[in-house]
């Protein structure tokens, strides 16, 4: 599981090194490959160990074809999706194309999600924590989604 939220540079180059907590696990179980794509709801990236994301990929795939809304994910999804790999410093590329989507600079933050990680930039996760913050403070309990309200923290 990775977990946690992790301040990040990106270098002159668009490469971020992977917290080391993190490097362990993507280099025994995935031989440190990671695929990137970007978030549909959000402007912020998907990195998905390659062995997760390949399980998301063929689902995707089975979406029908001739449904617009599933093409328009599949295109987004996968079509995005670029695979890279940890190289001996513990680096990843973060393609130009995903980077300028994403609005990257040079301070982002890498954000644990169980299977996989999101990677704002850091100003605008700030920006979206915030809002979020304030919208959890004034939310309606009774349009929390029903397995939500059974959770106990």
């Amino acid at each position: 599981m990775f977990r946690g939220v992790n301040a990040v540079n990106i270098d002159a180059k668009g490469r971020i090194v992977m917290p080391t907590r993190y490097r362990e696990r993507l280099l025994e179980q995935n031989a440190g490959h990671v695929v990137m794509t970007i978030d549909t709801e959000e402007r912020c990236l998907l990195l998905y160990p390659l062995i997760a994301w390949e399980q998301i990929e063929n689902k995707l795939a089975q979406l029908p074809s001739f449904n617009p809304q599933a093409r328009r994910i599949q295109r987004l999804l996968i079509g995005h999706a670029t695979e890279t790999e940890l190289d001996s410093h513990g680096r990843v590329l973060v393609p130009p194309l995903l980077r300028d989507y994403a609005g990257l600079k040079k301070h982002a933050v890498l954000v644990g999600q169980g299977k996989k990680f999101e990677l704002w930039d850091e100003g605008y996760w700030e920006e979206r924590r915030s809002h979020w913050l304030q919208e959890e403070s004034n939310a309606d309990a009774a349009l929390l989604p029903d397995e939500v309200k059974l959770l106990s923290l």
